[in-house]
């Protein structure tokens, strides 16, 4: 599990899934190559160096077409972009585009080298190529959805941190971490901060009040 953590501002709530890793596939339609990668991205420089490094490693093919999508943070604007890379207008970033679109995807980059195999496939062809290009990738791709978490840090005494660690992660809280001074300092990141914090209540006999400070995103398996 991965978690990018974010502030309370402008909190907008979205369903949305990510993949946990870099897929690859390769198919051929009349004798024309397709090689689909599509990999995770957080920000749209990341998306853009996984789109350099395609071009790199397949100087060979005509065409690296390319879309994605990023949605970091609460308050960050959503990105999309798609590039046809010189095939005909709206015939491969755009279809791709969809594709993510169509599996609630972000924080991911899809990219398509096509090497051409001298038979012409017409704007339909083209479009349904690099789409299913894409869609045969995310076939083999193990996704995650992103749920909204609440961070909630706990000052302990030192002598029962541990307990207390234990006893959340048993009930399912996830334990950011902790740090030490001159109380221990935990950091959780809930999904439902009330009960948590009569949880915590219960756990320490009302002496800890966690402090909310702040929002997160977790990446949970499917």
């Amino acid at each position: 599990m991965s978690w990018t953590v974010l502030r309370h501002e402008r909190v907008r709530v979205i369903s949305l899934r990510t993949i946990a890793g870099r897929v690859e596939c390769e198919t051929e339609i009349k004798r024309s190559r397709f090689v689909a990668v599509v990999d995770r991205a957080a920000t749209e420089g990341e998306a853009r160096a996984v789109i350099e490094t395609a071009r790199k490693a397949d100087p060979a093919a005509g065409h690296h077409c390319s879309a994605f999508i990023v949605d970091a943070s609460f308050t960050d604007p959503r990105i999309e972009r798609s590039n046809d890379d010189g095939e005909p207008g709206g015939t491969a970033g755009m279809p791709m585009l969809e594709v993510l679109r169509g599996h609630h995807l972000t924080n991911v980059v899809a990219v398509v080298s096509r090497y051409f195999g001298g038979t012409k496939l017409g704007t339909g062809g083209l479009a349904r190529a690099y789409s299913g290009a894409v869609v045969e990738a995310l076939s083999h791709a193990t996704f995650l959805t992103r749920e909204r978490r609440e961070i909630m840090t706990l000052e302990l005494d030192h002598a029962e941190v541990g307990r207390v660690e234990s006893e959340l992660r048993g009930h399912g809280v996830l334990v950011v971490g902790t740090s030490y001074a001159a109380r221990a300092v935990l950091t959780v990141a809930v999904a439902d901060a009330d009960s948590t914090a009569a949880l915590v209540a219960s756990l320490t006999a009302g002496r800890v009040v966690p402090v909310r400070s702040g929002l997160m995103y977790a990446e949970v398996p499917e």
